[in-house]
């Protein structure tokens, strides 16, 4: 952002001195039309033509050499400003599973239910969470956790629609927030995620070991008129939990009975 701003200032710079270089043209248009107007043998015309011949030549050398500069500059701010793109998506994604990271979840997850609430439309979150994914991960590794983290950002990416938002809400634990989506839809989002997690089976990469199954539980919550983003939250991630305190790789939303008790006793 410095280096843009830098870039932009040194622009400035140039355009003032191109208006500098083009009043002092102009003062010398003017002069000179004075002077042809007393001039009084062919002398003084040659004088006076072969100075407007040279500053008009000045005139051109400045010119160009502005374009040429002013041309370098927008090069070097497109580049910067892809940059910062770059930057800030970086900032936004969660290196390991790609998906939005927690940061952009939050800033997304608030304006949805604010956009929702304003158009009088639907929007459902989707909280999901790896089952037993400490014992995995202490069993076989912290790199094939990763790749169990990697396999699940899979599946939801694959099972959502464009203006759905995938994220890794933190640790094994997942989120989707589906605008303009009501909970019988959502409630069937999350079970082609759960089921297209099920259906893969994991391989150690160093030893072509089969590691079985992985299975995930989910939580589904539809937005409530006055709701924030932490009572979205709350009433998805209570499904969720209510999910894994009932079986695991199950999808439960927050109108079936089994979600009614929201014990904030959480299962691994």
């Amino acid at each position: 952002g410095s280096r843009v701003m830098d870039e932009i200032n040194q622009v400035m710079a140039m355009i003032d001195a191109a208006a500098g270089s083009a009043s002092t043209y102009s003062e010398s248009l003017s002069n000179a039309s004075d002077r042809l107007t007393q001039a009084k043998d062919r002398n003084a015309l040659r004088s006076i033509v072969e100075s407007l011949v040279a500053t008009a030549n000045e005139m051109q050398v400045n010119n160009r050499s502005l374009e040429e500069r002013l041309n370098a500059s927008k090069e070097e701010i497109n580049q910067l400003q892809e940059h910062l793109a770059t930057v800030r998506s970086e900032s936004l994604t969660d290196p390991l599973t790609s998906l939005s990271n927690r940061k952009h979840f939050d800033e997304r997850l608030a304006h949805c239910i604010a956009e929702a609430a304003e158009r009088g439309e639907s929007l459902s979150l989707v909280m999901a969470d790896i089952d037993h994914f400490k014992a995995f991960n202490d069993t076989w590794g912290h790199l094939t956790g990763d790749q169990v983290l990697r396999l699940v950002a899979m599946s939801l990416r694959q099972n959502v629609k464009g203006q759905d938002i995938t994220a890794r809400f933190g640790g094994e634990e997942f989120a989707v927030i589906l605008p303009n989506t009501a909970l019988r839809s959502a409630l069937t989002v999350a079970d082609h995620i759960r089921r297209a997690v099920m259906s893969k089976e994991l391989m150690k990469r160093s030893t072509g070991q089969n590691l079985g199954r992985v299975t995930i539980s989910l939580g589904v919550a539809a937005a409530h008129k006055g709701d924030t983003s932490q009572s979205l939250i709350a009433r998805a991630d209570a499904c969720l939990y209510a999910a894994k305190r009932n079986g695991r790789n199950r999808v439960l939303c927050e109108t079936d009975p089994e979600a009614a008790n929201t014990a904030d006793t959480k299962v691994a």
